[in-house]
């Protein structure tokens, strides 16, 4: 999915708000380097990529190599330590397994960065809903099929603090299909509040699945920029659970057994899939041809 003109307003919101929260002394400085790279970008390119490029600009100007690492700290704590009565309810739950396709969903609204700027009373309102909220499109049941019927499931992390209901539904797989190997994929290095391998292990996704990073620094996953060792993972993958609106940005025209798993948190995004803003995902790939 190729970057969109509305875009571009919240790209340079997040340069300015990003550079208050981590303190860069020289603003104007970085913001004459930010427009310059973005006078000569390529639109074709997709707006995860050009954060990604940007936000190695921040980290260049702030001499802090991972802003956001506090951040990511506390919200993966603060959502791990509620998962024992997430995992409750799931185990009381007429059809556990779409409860904790809901919790994964509904994980994707804990976006604390800049552009998105998510209340923690907005998180919990839809956790107290959460046996209520319908999906706009809801392609679970072949997504169950493809995990009862998988050898290799490569799962596409998002934020932090998302993860810990990541965690979750990697636990509801494995008990579906205990034979099925499970991959966890994580930025290769920190990105605004995108999970890396220190987040998967900090809230145990080790459990359940094999930890990899993609050997890149975008948003979401740029093929083309990863490692030939997460490419090869990513290919040999028979399924893949892509999380956020990133990835669907990155992966959205791939020929691969995706499914989206998010909340539309933008008129872009919800636009491009065909539904509202605000609204639940499971969406198996439409371009997947087999």
């Amino acid at each position: 999915m190729r970057m969109h003109d509305k875009c571009l307003p919240c790209v340079v919101n997040q340069v300015i708000k990003v550079a208050n929260i981590t303190g860069v002394n020289t603003k104007e400085e970085l913001l004459r380097e930010v427009f310059s790279y973005l006078s000569k970008m390529n639109y074709d390119t997709t707006t995860p990529e050009i954060i990604g490029e940007i936000f190695d600009m921040i980290k260049r100007y702030t001499n802090n190599p991972d802003p956001y690492k506090e951040t990511r700290n506390y919200y993966n704590t603060m959502f791990l330590n509620l998962l024992p009565e997430f995992e409750r309810k799931i185990e009381q739950a007429e059809d556990s397994y779409m409860l904790a396709i809901r919790y994964a969903i509904v994980g994707n609204i804990i976006d604390f960065n800049p552009i998105h700027n998510t209340l923690l009373e907005e998180v919990y309102d839809c956790f107290d809903k959460m046996e209520l909220l319908e999906l706009a499109i809801d392609d679970s049941h072949l997504l169950l099929k493809d995990i009862r019927n998988g050898e290799t499931l490569l799962y596409l992390g998002d934020n932090c603090g998302e993860i810990c209901l990541d965690k979750i539904l990697l636990k509801k797989i494995k008990e579906l299909n205990p034979n099925i190997k499970l991959l966890f994929g994580v930025r290769g290095k920190s990105v605004v509040n995108d999970s890396i391998a220190e987040d998967a292990y900090s809230v145990g996704i080790d459990e359940y699945a094999e930890v990899i990073d993609n050997g890149d620094g975008s948003l979401g996953t740029v093929l083309k920029r990863t490692s030939p060792s997460f490419k090869d993972v990513y290919k040999k993958a028979d399924v893949v659970i892509a999380k956020g609106q990133a990835n669907y940005e990155c992966l959205s025209e791939e020929n691969k057994n995706i499914y989206f798993l998010l909340m539309t948190k933008c008129d872009v995004i919800a636009n491009d899939i065909g539904v509202e803003e605000k609204k639940m995902i499971c969406m198996k790939s439409s371009v997947f041809v087999g």
